[in-house]
């Protein structure tokens, strides 16, 4: 009766705990999601790709400018186009399907935080991963990593469930072998489909380094393995089959053509110094970074427990993408965010076991890196107000000093924003001093996330005022306007989502030479940057210069 009795109340316990989670990430992941236009690359970009399939209703081919898209699957533009579907086609459409994966990672993480440890550790992963600030940004945002990261994620995690089952691991399991190593090829399968082969590379990386260390008790892992991979396999081959069928191979060799120049080339001007996911990591998963520290230099134990070999699998699975993504030559800030999950769960490890105190470090950290970011932001109002004193920082910059003109409205009250992390840092850092964790934790990653949202409520538009805004704003103007238009001299994708352009009739219409010089039937715009406009002006009366903007200048073509 009693044992009866305290299974129901750690029923309701669960319960309980998972509305109150699900409650809170819906609370900071949903509102405001449409509160600023999408940011130009990779946010533009994805949606417009949602947005062009519900144009064409071609769902089983990935387009941009109705063009085949081959350097994605399709799986996460479906969740946008479903989204846009019930929505309409805007901003907080493309942005929810990552709104709620926040809210499935966060119950995911407090459901195997209970499985490996307990509640208290639960709570603890959930806070990390909530209150740490880029883990907490991507999921109010519409880029395609949240889903990949958490199908890598939920991959892995099967997998090692599965092979503790086989190896008889001492750790509860009411699902069979079988049905873990099936879920995890279902998983893996699925972050195929979202980004690429990829998180295949990762996921195998993972297991065999793994597998290396321990040849002579998980003989097994590979055998394993390979019933894993050919379960992964059907779920992209069914749609590279049905693709190849209907299209012949030139996706599948595109496709691997462009992941190969990917990593062997800087994408875009998107290069870095081989550090930079260190720095990234460090930073930008602040508290969580500082505090993950002792969990990397040391242990209570070695005994071998299902908790302990999970660390294990987290920190192979850390060092995998880390290092990974510092060899690949395109340093961009989403690449190294697989780490999020590993970091947390290694942060939660070190609170869980008090190992902040063995090594003050992570407190030193924590107090540096909280302070620096604070202060940036603190500066943030005061210098926008002030912004001809920055100017001359970039003199050498035109595009850069043009975009400073722009009339953005800051405040001196907002300065407590920044304020305000100052006191989360020093307050939380002062309760785990003197062993309270508990409100130590609260503090730290409630604080951290309450920061958050205020930051972006307050921050996101007037960053956005000078980096894109004046481009947004001319091509929203063209939306009822049957016209072409242009970047010229930058890359962008913003002209395709915010000014709704129509299918393609005519192929010629992406050449800038034809547009700028062939006769035409209807009229062609150009925007480009102030420091590249020379094709224009090189043009003489075949186009007339609108305006300048904030850095962007907007032409028309002359017609005759």
């Amino acid at each position: 009766m009693g044992f009866q009795l305290d299974e129901a109340l750690t029923k309701h316990s669960y319960i309980k705990d998972l509305s109150i989670i699900g409650f809170i990430a819906a609370l900071f992941f949903i509102p405001f999601l449409g509160g600023v236009h999408l940011f130009d690359w990779d946010e533009i970009n994805f949606a417009e790709c949602a947005r062009e399939m519900l144009v064409t209703g071609n769902f089983s081919q990935v387009i941009l400018d109705y063009q085949p898209f081959w350097e994605k699957p399709p799986l996460f533009i479906w969740l946008q186009a479903i989204s846009m579907k019930v929505f309409g086609v805007n901003e907080f459409a493309a942005r929810y399907p990552n709104a709620i994966c926040g809210i499935v990672t966060l119950l995911t993480l407090y459901h195997f935080g209970r499985k490996l440890f307990d509640r208290e550790f639960a709570w603890l992963w959930v806070a990390a991963y909530l209150g740490s600030i880029l883990p907490h940004l991507y999921f109010k945002s519409g880029i395609i990593d949240p889903w990949f990261n958490y199908f890598i994620f939920m991959g892995i995690s099967c997998f090692i469930f599965s092979y503790w089952k086989l190896s008889e691991m001492k750790i509860e399991q009411r699902k069979t072998t079988n049905l873990y190593l099936i879920l995890s090829g279902v998983f893996l399968g699925l972050a195929i489909m979202t980004k690429g082969p990829v998180a295949y590379l990762i996921t195998l990386l993972t297991v065999g380094i793994y597998w290396v260390f321990h040849l002579k008790t998980h003989r097994k892992i590979p055998f394993h393995f390979i019933k894993c991979s050919m379960i992964a396999a059907l779920i992209p081959l069914l749609w590279l089959g049905i693709e190849t069928a209907r299209n012949g191979t030139w996706f599948v060799e595109e496709f691997i053509t462009y992941q190969i120049r990917l990593a062997k080339t800087e994408d875009a001007g998107h290069g870095g110094f081989f550090g930079y996911h260190f720095v990234v990591l460090l930073v930008g998963c602040f508290p969580a970074s500082a505090l993950a520290i002792p969990s990397f230099l040391g242990i209570p134990t070695k005994e071998i427990t299902a908790t302990y070999d999970y660390r294990r699998w987290m920190l192979i699975l850390f060092w995998v993408v880390l290092i990974l993504f510092s060899i690949v030559q395109s340093k961009i800030v989403h690449y190294s965010s697989m780490c999020y999950f590993p970091l947390t769960f290694l942060a939660a490890f070190s609170l869980y076991y008090r190992l902040y105190l063995r090594k003050k470090i992570a407190l030193v950290l924590l107090v540096l890196v909280g302070l620096f970011i604070s202060v940036v932001i603190t500066m943030l109002p005061l210098v926008g107000q002030n912004i001809d004193v920055i100017k001359p920082l970039f003199e050498k910059d035109k595009f850069a000093v043009a975009n400073l003109d722009a009339v953005v409205n800051w405040r001196t009250w907002q300065v407590i924003i920044g304020t305000l992390l100052t006191g989360v840092t020093i307050v939380g850092f002062m309760l785990l001093q003197f062993k309270k964790v508990k409100y130590g934790v609260i503090t730290l990653f409630g604080g951290t996330a309450i920061f958050l949202a205020l930051a972006l409520t307050n921050f996101a538009s007037k960053i956005e005022a000078y980096s894109q805004n004046a481009a947004i704003e001319f091509y929203k103007s063209k939306t009822n306007e049957d016209c072409y238009i242009l970047p010229v001299g930058h890359k962008s994708y913003a002209h395709l989502f915010y000014s709704k352009k129509r299918p393609v009739t005519n192929e010629q219409s992406r050449n800038f030479n034809y547009l700028a010089k062939e006769k035409l039937d209807k009229p062609a715009y150009f925007i480009t940057r102030i420091d590249r406009q020379e094709h224009l002006v090189n043009l003489g009366d075949h186009v007339e210069k609108l305006y300048e903007k904030n850095g962007f200048v907007f032409w028309r073509r002359v017609m005759k």
